[in-house]
């Protein structure tokens, strides 16, 4: 995870209040819930808002207090088997399926661990003791953070609109209309260079930067819309296997899927959960919250397919994205030349290389320092509560 080394008192500083202003964001996100809604794990993709507060908080204690700093004092022995997530090189943990089973501890000694954590790492970085490794792991954290703080937003939305009365969290995370006329953007066929490049941060699935032939394509300049998706399933689309991967017709059939998550049907017109509450689905906004074979039947039904993750990266400088994660038609696999990094941290992407379809661009929730176009997101072809959409790409 290269970053750009810190060689000024201002500097250092500037991270350290990266830091603190992580750690507010966070809590921010769950200022709005009660303590109740902190718990429940209504499915396992789903991780409770206090499993978040506590994991993002037992990263720092585990990858750079403990390692780093002789002085610290673990601040419950317990934390790292309820906390962990998934690093077996830190330990053994609680299944994942049962983080919504804990009552204890109770959401204010979460909260008490945050602040101990937040003030140990400040004290420390602060102290002049922190070399650059340590500040490596330390900006590591601060974008794990991030990234949790966006599947924080996916989980309270989860929580909040899977129960009956559809409560409000805020007016928060909405999405803007497509307003653009739609066109399609040509792209030469040629040698093009995929991976990040430069001296701030990046995951190491971003690397190593190397070159990729394209033949010609073209891609959307718009993702599509509510509206265009409503035709989609007055087709019948949700009926006709033909649009369909095998494996997605299956999902779809056991799942009983007929449209969007959060959408709902009631007297002849469209309605979804939105953070605001139960709202009419606007024909003009993106739609979102479908899973990759959605996107690929919605493709197949519009005589299109989707972009591979490398078109989308070629031509990413020439139309918006931001608003929602787009599928691609890439499966996650190692660029040419990846190198895992060992011990624990290693476990960060590499392991997570098979069965999974990648995403690019960003969204509403993600953080605003946490996007490029070289980003590399990634999540199961079934996932729909996670803020996805669909752009379009042909073949020429």
């Amino acid at each position: 995870m290269p970053m750009e080394p810190i060689q000024t008192e201002s500097t250092l500083q500037a991270l350290i209040r990266q830091f603190q202003d992580c750690r507010h964001q966070t809590e921010q996100l769950c200022a709005p819930l009660t303590p109740e809604d902190h718990v429940p794990q209504p499915t396992v993709d789903v991780s409770p808002p206090k499993w978040h507060l506590a994991h993002t908080t037992w990263f720092f204690e585990q990858f750079l207090l403990g390692p780093f700093n002789p002085e610290y004092r673990v601040y419950d022995a317990d934390f790292a088997y309820l906390f962990n997530s998934y690093y077996n090189n830190a330990g053994k943990r609680i299944l994942r399926p049962n983080r919504g089973l804990m009552s204890r501890p109770p959401v204010q000694e979460v909260m008490n661990y945050r602040a101990h954590v937040t003030q140990a790492v400040t004290d420390f970085i602060s102290s002049g003791s922190a070399d650059a490794r340590i500040l490596e792991v330390l900006t590591l954290g601060i974008h794990h953070e991030q990234q949790h703080q966006e599947l924080l937003v996916y989980d309270i939305k989860y929580i909040l609109g899977h129960q009956p009365t559809f409560p409000v969290y805020g007016e928060a995370f909405g999405l803007q209309a497509e307003k653009q006329e739609f066109s399609w953007i040509p792209m030469d066929e040629g040698i093009y260079s995929i991976g990040y490049q430069g001296n701030g941060f990046c995951y190491d699935n971003e690397l190593a930067r190397h070159r990729v032939f394209l033949e010609p394509f073209r891609i959307a300049n718009k993702l599509v819309t509510n509206g265009e998706f409503m035709e989609f399933i007055a087709s019948g689309a949700y009926s006709d296997f033909n649009l369909w991967h095998a494996d997605g017709w299956d999902y779809l059939k056991a799942n009983q899927l007929s449209a969007p998550l959060y959408w709902h049907r009631l007297d002849g017109q469209w309605l979804q959960y939105s953070l605001n509450g139960l709202v009419p689905v606007d024909p003009a906004a993106p739609v979102q919250h479908v899973s990759f074979y959605e996107a690929f039947a919605f493709a197949e039904w519009q005589g299109s397919r989707l972009p591979t993750e490398f078109e989308w990266e070629a031509a990413a400088g020439q139309f918006s994205w931001g608003q929602l994660w787009e599928w691609t038609g890439s499966a996650y696999l190692p660029y040419p030349g990846f190198q895992k990094a060992p011990g624990a941290l290693g476990e960060y992407n590499g392991k997570f290389m098979i069965n999974q379809q990648v995403l690019r661009g960003a969204s509403v929730a993600t953080a605003p320092d946490h996007s490029r176009n070289s980003y590399r997101n990634f999540f199961a072809p079934p996932s729909r509560w996670i803020f996805s959409g669909i752009r379009l790409a042909n073949s020429l």
